[in-house]
């Protein structure tokens, strides 16, 4: 039942080129920085990442970006990252967007067990009708476009039929953990994280503070358990580095 890991990287040891990951964060918060950079070091390659989004130039998943580690991504948001811009246009790069609330419903179906559900977003757009661009040539044309989905009238209304997302891991990143995986996300970085956990076969979750099985109150858990197989303990340091896309201030 303890599931706590020496390090990140001994976490992260068994994905290998080609995994298919569900990664937390929304922006910069509540990003796995220090998984990502453990998984960076260890060098995979080839990754297919379903994200909220794909970080920034040189932060979050930006990191294994830049250094040509994704194939393909599976997101809401692509703003943000000159990089991921580049690499889109020119072909480098598969992506599939999806409406920000579609996404996280279909990483909660997957988690759940539910194999696909109908939806009214993106209903009479290409989002329903395809033709989105998945993969540029590199002459500018499309070379992969997606594909029409099913659609279906309930109560006068039409709704689109959307596939429920599982993924070899996840990483997340938590504030309290315990020993036997139960979670606890503070403020904003409650954002994917529960629903990215939920969708991993193998979800590993960095932890703020990692306390002892029984200190956590039931109600307050916001993940179980029963969703997460590893545990990395983040260091002082580790916790606090946390940065913000965009600062805004006033006198």
């Amino acid at each position: 039942m303890d599931k706590v890991c020496a390090s990140a990287v001994e976490a992260v040891g068994d994905i290998s080129d080609g995994a298919s990951l569900a990664v937390g964060g929304f922006g910069l918060s509540g990003i796995p920085a220090v998984l990502i950079q453990a998984l960076y070091e260890q060098g995979v390659t080839s990754l297919n990442v379903v994200s909220n989004n794909c970080g920034v130039d040189g932060r979050g998943l930006g990191v294994l970006l830049a250094a040509g580690r994704i194939a393909r991504v599976t997101g809401s948001y692509v703003g943000e990252n000159k990089e991921f811009a580049r690499q889109y246009l020119s072909g480098e790069l598969e992506v599939e967007l999806v409406p920000q609330g579609t996404l996280a419903e279909r990483l909660r179906a997957g988690g759940a067990g539910i194999p696909a559900f109908y939806t009214p977003a993106g209903v009479g757009t290409q989002v329903a009708n395809g033709g989105l661009p998945w993969r540029y040539a590199a002459d500018g044309t499309v070379a992969l476009a997606s594909p029409a989905k099913e659609t279906r009238d309930f109560n006068g209304r039409t709704h689109v039929l959307e596939h429920g997302i599982t993924t070899d891991f996840a990483l997340v990143r938590a504030w309290r953990g315990d020993r036997h995986g139960n979670l606890v996300f503070r403020k904003a970085a409650a954002n994917f994280n529960p629903l990215a956990a939920m969708a991993g076969r193998i979800t590993i979750a960095e932890v703020e503070q990692l306390v002892e099985p029984g200190d956590l109150n039931p109600d307050e858990v916001h993940l179980p358990g029963v969703f997460v197989q590893r545990v990395v303990q983040l260091t002082g340091e580790q916790a606090a580095d946390k940065q913000i896309e965009k600062r805004t201030t006033r006198a």
